[in-house]
């Protein structure tokens, strides 16, 4: 199933892509800037303010020396440096204005992307985060945002202001003295061209820290999140040792480029100071020759000196730029990325009263990842209001499949599935999906509360359904003994409770929903023979009225459905109730051969 969106194919390629040769994808932010507009064209007239009275400086500098001293005139020194004091009083105020509207608008608008891209990761299909590293993600929505922070709310004003710099004072040159401006002229290239060629070293180097960087993040979040595998494998050594070797190649292409901005910053200083020298140099002789006056002279130097490192500072701000430009081109990329599950365009509706009947016709459907092996081929299924089906079959026979269509993570190729007569296509995914509860054999719990995995995906609940809910799910008991009761933080993924506990939390959670149509995945596998009489006896209960799919691997499950759909490499093989499949033979008859081994003949048949 092709994705769809520009990004489609590069989402999940290597990091080079993060490099950005252009600043073009700066220019795709502007969306998001766009709500504060008046804040930013303040933020502009300060900057060109603040910019203005820098350049106003050095027709100060002119004014001390040619009216004050050279004339030996008190009342024009006094002043001169009124005027000094009052270009200070606008370029202060202009410059705190400035900073304080541009830290305001990176902050506001960073935020404004961290939240528009996690909104959209959410809504993204199943199918993406199959093939897209969840470390990649998070590096996304942190260090990519935390760098074009910096960017929006100083690199860009930074660079805008340099460039007005540049520019004004190549002007001012200009007008001070034309033969020295030409002398200047003629240097700039001697002064760009080596900053360029290493500054182009410096941002590659740049992208490589940063793709190394989140490198280190990916592994940390896998190994972090698996913590228990790695502790029992005894993985430690091995993986702080991998860690390390990954910290390590950070930290040398880090030092590869400080090496070159170093270089960069002392090549840039003394490449401008000697042109400033030679400046110096031949406009001292003019003030000699009498050609231009000390004043003129002193106002160019502070001119040429503030182009210089307005031209120095532009070749480093290119290079950040660059950087923020590939942090925007993987947001904007990850934004862009149209997920393959979308409501459609006119949803339809499902009936007022949901009855929960299930159809199939022709079922076809291939994953993405492996296209030449259908996982479901030709089914045909009919499931009535309120009845309980089991799915047995050997694994990847295509079970857990029927429940990603069912749940619409995914769309099928050929044939249709439909929910109350109506194709899940024609659906949003989300009112679908308001109307199904699913206890995962591997239940998710949340950092959280208890009370609040309870609630999870019904936070309209109160306090006495969730307890109820516990209740029903034989969860109440070993809550009401946990420190805080129903408050107590369960942990990162719930670490703090066991298998048995977490499964009935996650029971309770569809006990709490009331869905038309429950998908159970061996809901019961994890727990104890005393707690699994007692969850099978609330689930059986929970079952009355509603349609039931169950993923079936033990016998008390089979035993009490309606019909057993056996599959097989995609495929329904056959149907019926428990006894009738074991009189059929066939594949049913070898699984329950095999799995009930140790059961005696009566409680198999």
């Amino acid at each position: 199933m092709p994705r769809q969106g520009p990004a489609a194919d590069t989402v999940n390629d290597s990091p080079e892509r993060a490099r950005s040769r252009h600043l073009s994808p700066l220019l795709r932010l502007l969306r998001f800037t766009w709500p504060y507009r008046g804040r930013l064209l303040l933020a502009l007239i300060a900057l060109v303010l603040a910019a203005v009275a820098l350049l106003a400086f050095g027709q100060v500098i002119r004014a001390v020396v040619d009216r004050g001293l050279a004339a030996d005139s008190p009342q024009a020194l006094n002043l001169a440096l009124g005027l000094f004091l009052g270009v200070v009083l606008v370029f202060a105020a202009s410059v705190a204005m400035r900073s304080y509207l541009l830290n305001w608008i990176g902050e506001r608008v960073v935020a404004d992307i961290r939240r528009a891209v996690y909104t959209h990761a959410l809504a993204l299909d199943v199918g993406f985060y199959e093939t897209t590293r969840t470390g990649e993600l998070i590096a996304r929505l942190t260090s990519d945002t935390a760098l074009l922070q910096v960017v929006v709310g100083s690199t860009l004003a930074m660079g805008l202001r340099s460039a007005i710099l540049a520019l004004g004072g190549l002007v001012m040159l200009a007008v001070t003295s034309p033969k020295l401006t030409a002398l200047v002229l003629l240097g700039i290239p001697l002064v760009i061209l080596p900053t360029w060629l290493i500054g182009h070293r410096v941002r590659r180097l740049s992208r490589q820290s940063q793709d190394r960087i989140g490198d280190i993040g990916a592994y940390v979040d896998e190994t972090l999140h698996a913590i228990r595998t790695v502790q029992a494998s005894c993985h430690e050594p091995l993986d702080a040792e991998r860690y390390g070797a990954r910290v390590e190649e950070a930290f040398t292409t880090a030092m590869q480029r400080s090496v070159a901005s170093a270089l960069l910053a002392g090549v840039a200083s003394l490449l401008a100071f000697g042109a400033i020298g030679t400046v110096l140099w031949i406009g001292g002789h003019a003030v000699l020759a009498g050609e231009i006056s000390g004043g003129e002279l002193s106002a160019f130097l502070f001119y040429a000196v503030l182009m210089a490192g307005s031209v120095g500072s532009l070749s480093e701000i290119v290079g950040q730029l660059l950087r923020g430009a590939g942090a925007a081109e993987r947001l904007m990329e990850l934004l862009e990325t149209a997920p393959a599950i979308q409501p459609p365009p006119r949803p339809s509706a499902l009936p007022r009263r949901v009855a929960g009947s299930i159809r199939a016709e022709r079922l076809t459907f291939r994953y993405p990842a492996r296209p030449e092996t259908p996982a479901l081929a030709n089914v045909e299924l009919d499931i009535a209001p309120g009845e309980r089906v089991a799915l047995v079959g050997p694994s990847g026979a295509g079970k857990s499949t029927l429940f990603h269509l069912l749940l619409r993570f995914y769309d099928p190729q050929q044939g249709r599935l439909t929910f109350d007569g109506v194709d899940l296509r024609t659906l949003d995914p989300s009112a679908l999906r308001r109307h199904i509860a699913v206890v995962p054999q591997d239940p998710v719990i949340f950092g959280a509360s208890a009370a609040e995995n309870i609630r999870y995906g019904t936070e309209s609940a109160g306090d006495a359904q969730v307890h109820a809910a516990a209740a029903a799910a034989h969860a109440d008991v070993f809550i009401q003994r946990l420190p805080q009761g129903y408050d107590t933080f369960l942990g990162e993924r719930g670490v703090r409770l066991s298998g048995g506990e977490r499964q009935r939390i996650a029971i309770a959670r569809a006990i709490l929903r009331d869905p038309a149509l429950l998908l159970l995945d061996e809901a019961t596998s994890a727990l104890d023979a005393e707690s699994e009489r007692l969850v099978q006896d609330a689930l059986s209960h929970l079952m009355i009225g509603r349609t039931s799919v169950v993923i079936a691997h033990r016998l008390a499950t089979v035993r009490e459905a309606d019909r057993i759909l056996v599959l097989d490499h995609g495929r329904i093989v056959a149907q019926g109730r428990h006894a009738q499949l074991l009189a059929q033979g066939g594949l049913y008859a070898r699984l329950a051969a095999l799995q009930f081994q140790d059961l005696p003949a009566a409680a198999v048949g």
